[in-house]
Parts: structure tokens; sequence; C-alpha cells
């Protein structure tokens, strides 16, 4: 489908964060996580709807990829052929907050 894939200021910051924070009692377990998040949404651009709808939300533009105990939500704008990551969320932390 050649989605192109852009991932948000604010995922990218998500992204830190965890990485960050497990990098101090293992830091080759906090690289190998932060290649996997990322590895996971490049499939994206050709399998835009590979995720399930969120289910806090409800609108099929919104989804989620699973690597456990992560979500990576993200949005498909069809018209423009984009697929926005919008949050790395822990799955812990409840629902994803996400921006307009």
């Amino acid at each position: 489908m050649d989605y192109k894939v852009i991932i948000a200021p604010r995922a990218i910051i998500d992204l830190e964060e965890m990485v960050r924070y497990i990098a101090q009692d293992d830091p080759q377990a906090a690289a190998k996580l932060g290649y996997a998040l990322i590895e996971k949404t490049h499939v994206l651009g050709d399998w835009p709807e590979l995720g399930r709808v969120v289910p806090e939300f409800g609108d099929p533009a919104i989804r989620e990829l699973i690597l456990r105990p992560y979500r990576i939500v993200y949005r498909i704008d069809v018209a423009k052929k984009i697929i926005g990551v919008a949050r790395f969320w822990h799955a812990a932390r409840g629902q994803p907050e996400l921006l307009p």
C-alpha cells in the first residue's frame, strides 16, 4: 500500500523515556526494546490496518500494535496515505492519551 510512516514528536519522547528508564538497569535490554518498537512500526507502511482498533477509542482510524506490555498507537490517514505513530504506551499506564 506504500503509506508513509511518521513518528510524532510525542511518540519519540515516549520511546526515549522508556529506553532511558530501562537502561538504568539493563542498557542492552533498553536498546533491544527501542529497536523492536521502531521495527514494528516499519511494517505499517505496507500493512496500515495490521493493528487492531484501539478499544478505548472505537475509531477505525486509530489502531494499535502490541509488543507486550507496550502499545504502539497510530492513526491512519487514508486520503494522504500517511500512518502517524502517535504514542508508544506502556499498558500499565491505562488508556493512551492522544492529542487531537
